[in-house]
């Protein structure tokens, strides 16, 4: 009979199971949403969390600003929108701890920043984005 002592000392020394749905490396533009454009089970499951998401810096709306566009693959104009209905499903905008170091549009970076759900229009730009990665960091892969 296994009693209580024995099995609160085994149990802490086992290592905690990480949560289904952690990351493990990082997270694909596309794997934020599902195929109606709505947030997927990771982007909801992920959110007010520090996750890491790969990409291109497209180029930025403006010199000395702490926010750019990652896209999927390299494009050489910044994809900005107007509304939220356009908002394509393979940019996301981030929001940088500070001023960025322009990065050419065609080498792949890896952002790591707080990931924000639901519309938001960036008072300066007026950028208008769905999700976000803001206090972020990035770095060339």
């Amino acid at each position: 009979m296994l009693s209580r002592r024995t099995f609160l000392t085994t149990a802490a020394a086992l290592p905690l199971a990480a949560p289904a749905l952690a990351q493990d490396g990082p997270i694909k533009l596309r794997e934020l949403y599902n195929r109606d454009q709505s947030f997927s089970d990771l982007a909801q499951t992920m959110e007010g969390q520090r996750v890491t998401v790969e990409g291109y810096m497209a180029p930025p709306l403006k010199a000395e600003t702490n926010f750019f566009v990652l896209t999927k693959m390299p494009m050489a104009v910044c994809p900005f929108c107007e509304t939220e209905a356009e908002w394509p499903d393979d940019i996301l905008a981030i929001y940088a701890k500070r001023t960025i170091d322009v990065i050419p549009f065609n080498v792949n970076i890896e952002t790591r920043g707080v990931l924000e759900l639901g519309t938001f229009k960036d008072p300066e730009t007026g950028f208008v984005s769905r999700v976000r990665l803001t206090d972020a960091t990035y770095y060339e892969t």
